[in-house]
């Protein structure tokens, strides 16, 4: 049967086997999951979202003679940044005709509870795309994901009200990872550096994860060591080749590709301290409606929430992959 009947005939019983739906549409959202981990994932109030940044040193500090003065000008050593809200919202309809003709032994599945899970994936898969947007999108309704905070460019733009042209701490890390001359040769020693430059001393305050397309992310495990073993520990094992696993380790950190990533010829070097999920609403369902000139509840579900950064020269990008 072509995927053109609707889905009441999906959901309504022609024969009395039981089955859910097969999942046609949706891919793992690395970047969402990993941003959902412990303390980058943060519940927050007020508006704007903001936070205080440490972004100077003392400058009346030095070295000096036994009775020499010291210089008692106040230094500015703090301030704060500010991020706006982003909402995303959906919603279902569920008609009576749907309740009654899905109801009982005639129901495949519970079509209601079916259409609620797919709009949260859908609501995930939107957040997920938005994480890795520049906030432009949507009449700028979009989050500021990735290319925003751990931008190609970071001697442009205002992220948290910051200008980068004027700050240098507060520009991410970015180098070019085109080729010299074969595939993806200067792959791994741009990640290095990029890896470095984002952390704060060796072995301090490292990053957490990696991300990238899934073509730099098979450009990366073509460079591997290929391992393959023969295990007859059973009748039924096999040759085993390559790779096997939901990441690779690159250094210390897990790395993976997410589908959404952007650009595609990128891989982020991330950490969970200063990369976070600042959310005030997450994936809220409200109770059903019943419009008065209508057979039909409507469920809403709503997320307010930005991506953050309170140190984005923690944060990196090797750009242009070849």
């Amino acid at each position: 049967m072509a995927p053109n009947r609707g889905q009441l005939v999906a959901s309504a019983w022609e024969d009395y086997v039981k089955t859910d739906p097969a999942d046609q549409v949706f891919n793992y959202f690395w970047l969402l999951e990993n941003l959902r981990v412990g303390d980058s994932f943060r519940k927050g109030a007020g508006d704007p979202i903001t936070g205080t940044i440490e972004y100077a040193t003392n400058t009346t500090v030095k070295s000096m003679s036994e009775l020499e003065t010291l210089d008692v000008t106040r230094i500015d050593v703090f301030d704060r940044y500010e991020y706006p809200w982003k909402f995303v919202g959906g919603d279902i309809v569920m008609s009576e005709f749907e309740k009654q003709v899905t109801s009982g032994a005639a129901g495949k599945f519970d079509l209601e509870a079916a259409k609620i899970e797919n709009l949260k994936n859908s609501m995930m898969s939107q957040i997920n795309t938005d994480l890795f947007s520049d906030g432009t999108g949507t009449a700028s309704k979009q989050a500021g994901g990735l290319q925003l905070l751990v931008a190609t460019t970071p001697t442009t733009g205002s992220p948290g009200g910051i200008s980068r042209v004027t700050y240098s701490f507060w520009r991410n890390q970015t180098t070019s990872g085109a080729k010299s001359s074969t595939a993806f040769d200067n792959l791994k020693g741009t990640m290095r550096s990029i890896y470095n430059l984002c952390s704060s001393g060796v072995g301090m305050q490292t990053p957490d994860f990696a991300v990238s397309s899934r073509t730099v992310f098979e450009g990366y495990e073509s460079l591997s060591v290929t391992i393959e073993r023969l295990n007859r520990s059973a009748v039924t094992d096999k040759l085993l080749s390559g790779y096997k696993g939901d990441h690779i380790m690159f250094k210390d950190i897990p790395f993976a590709y997410d589908a959404a990533c952007a650009p595609t010829d990128s891989c982020y070097i991330l950490n969970r301290r200063n990369l976070f999920i600042r959310y005030m609403l997450w994936m809220k369902a409200f109770p059903p409606v019943n419009p008065a000139n209508q057979f039909a509840d409507v469920v809403k579900i709503l997320s307010i929430f930005n991506l953050v950064s309170d140190n984005p020269r923690r944060l990196g990008v090797v750009t242009a992959i070849t």
